[in-house]
């Protein structure tokens, strides 16, 4: 799926994270309503998509959690990376690692793709906190 982000009226677009995802799969309300109010904004990282993969082939549902995540997959729009998202990656990685606070690699591919479209990440992991200049919101809170 060739992804193009569009402006939308209100000028917010949200990458997921995947506890995000999750919480949406669990049927947590709050994540319910949001996707509802927000569906043409909602953009989906592959990595997320692989970590989805991961928690599914490691359960002992795994057709039906794949088919969830396929279901789910093909109902928005993947963001890739590409070279931009890996210099991005790269000057993330170099600045936490100055500051002396790792956070998982999985996270600093997510943090670079949000950076690099200029996207709000909704996630509820405070760690993203120490990336300069990322926009994150918490779909926990009203």
């Amino acid at each position: 799926m060739v992804v193009v982000i569009l402006n939308t009226m209100n000028g917010n677009r949200y990458l997921l994270d995947s506890n995000i995802i999750i919480a949406f799969f669990s049927n947590e309300l709050i994540v319910l309503k949001k996707f509802e109010q927000e569906l043409f904004n909602l953009l989906i990282p592959a990595i997320s998509i692989g970590e989805l993969c991961f928690g599914a082939y490691n359960s002992i549902k795994k057709e039906e959690n794949l088919r969830i995540i396929e279901n789910f997959t093909s109902a928005l729009s993947i963001l890739e990376v590409d070279s931009s998202t890996a210099k991005i990656y790269g000057s993330i990685k170099s600045v936490l690692k100055q500051n002396g606070t790792p956070i998982p690699e999985n996270d600093i591919w997510i943090a670079a793709l949000a950076s690099q479209h200029k996207l709000t990440l909704v996630t509820r992991d405070n760690h993203f906190r120490l990336i300069p200049d990322l926009t994150i919101k918490d779909w926990v809170q009203v």
